[in-house]
């Protein structure tokens, strides 16, 4: 992979993990729009509804801001197979879960618990990019998508405990 050095001319360092990480959030947070749209959609509780809402704004917006940065760093837009290992593993949540979301009878409770893992996954990855990315505004980002996905993931569990 083409990611060490800078990015172009005059523009901050980048290495491998910056690009993977930037790279595998965009699929991430692809799957976290869609399974917010079903919360969204079909949630009856208004709190949640509106989460569902907020987060796949958010995320459609930082998945514009991520594309932007691999395509200043002339970078492809999806990260290589086998990208995971290089993350612990962490799985996608596959379209077949996120099928069974849409049909569920028990739409909320599946809906939290399936933002739950989603969310933490994002907090995994992000960690990894404090750790090991060189991009200031990369590693920034990591560290903000770290605290505002933990308190989403407290605002879920506080629902599915009601």
């Amino acid at each position: 992979m083409a990611a060490c050095g800078t990015g172009g001319t005059g523009s901050a360092p980048v290495n491998a993990a910056d690009v993977r990480f930037v790279q595998m959030m965009v699929q991430h947070h692809r799957q976290g729009i869609e399974i917010a749209k079903v919360g969204a959609a079909r949630a009856v509780t208004p709190e949640l509804k509106t989460l569902s809402a907020a987060i796949a704004s958010t995320q459609q917006t930082e998945v514009e801001m991520m594309l932007r940065w691999l395509h200043s760093w002339e970078q492809p837009l999806t990260p290589p197979d086998g990208a995971h290992d290089h993350h612990g593993g962490l799985p996608d949540i596959d379209q077949k879960r996120i099928a069974e979301l849409k049909r569920s009878p028990s739409l909320e409770s599946d809906l939290l618990t399936l933002l739950i893992t989603h969310q933490d996954g994002a907090v995994q990855m992000a960690a990894d990019e404090v750790r090991d990315g060189v991009a200031p505004a990369v590693t920034q980002w990591a560290a903000q998508v770290q605290e505002s996905r933990r308190a989403q993931i407290e605002r879920l569990r506080d629902l599915l405990g009601r």
